[in-house]
């Protein structure tokens, strides 16, 4: 029996999705992620330069304490920050690729993130398989949309990321990662969900929609 999560395509009718929208379902909202949010709190780009320039500090300090010149320290340190210089721009370049691939779709009975590099693919994320979903706002003014997918319902941590809510391995969520406008996307989501559950459906402004999980948004 296949997975009815994952659908792989190399034709995209519509972009975003693997086929024609069956009779009656609709695109409510598409999106894609910011690169610097990806690079930022997927791939923890920023940690890691700061891991190799306080390794060039260290590195440094520890040249000129063992008696070397001052060019001979800063040459040890330099080596270290063009060291660190590849992983970074390693890390940036997947970061800007990932978010030119990456297109992420709202449904009326689903939510789609087709997404891949190297190997494109679409996960598709019925309704009726999301539990809850939370958003997390950002400083920069974008959001990360996290899905709870009902047990025994998993997703593959491998094919997803860097989509899926940082350090959650066993448990994989799907999440829309650095959308604009995440208080909205929230509130369509929300409203979808709803509906499908044949729930009503009230306004809700979005301080309070941010701050409680994207599925209980609307009641």
């Amino acid at each position: 029996m296949s997975n009815p999560l994952y659908t792989e395509h190399d034709i995209e009718p519509v972009p975003g999705l693997p086929g024609a929208l069956p009779r009656g379902e609709s695109v409510l909202w598409q999106g894609t992620p910011g690169w610097d949010g990806i690079a930022r709190r997927a791939l923890h780009l920023r940690a890691v330069a700061l891991y190799f320039a306080a390794l060039a500090v260290w590195r440094g300090a520890a040249l000129s304490h063992d008696g070397a010149g001052g060019i001979e320290a800063l040459s040890g340190a330099l080596l270290i920050v063009c060291l660190g210089a590849v992983p970074v721009a390693l890390l940036a370049g997947f970061a800007w690729l990932s978010a030119r691939t990456t297109i992420y779709t709202i449904t009326t009975r689903r939510v789609v993130v087709r997404a891949g590099v190297a190997l494109p693919m679409t996960v598709n994320i019925p309704f009726a398989l999301i539990r809850n979903a939370a958003v997390a706002q950002h400083a920069d003014g974008t959001g990360d949309i996290a899905l709870d997918i009902i047990p025994p319902h998993r997703v593959s941590w491998v094919a997803l990321w860097p989509h899926t809510r940082s350090w959650r391995i066993a448990r994989p969520q799907p999440t829309l990662r650095a959308v604009a406008n995440p208080d909205a996307v929230a509130q369509v989501l929300a409203r979808a969900l709803a509906a499908s559950a044949s729930m009503p459906v009230r306004a809700m402004p979005a301080a309070e929609a941010a701050a409680r999980p994207a599925a209980e948004a609307l009641a």
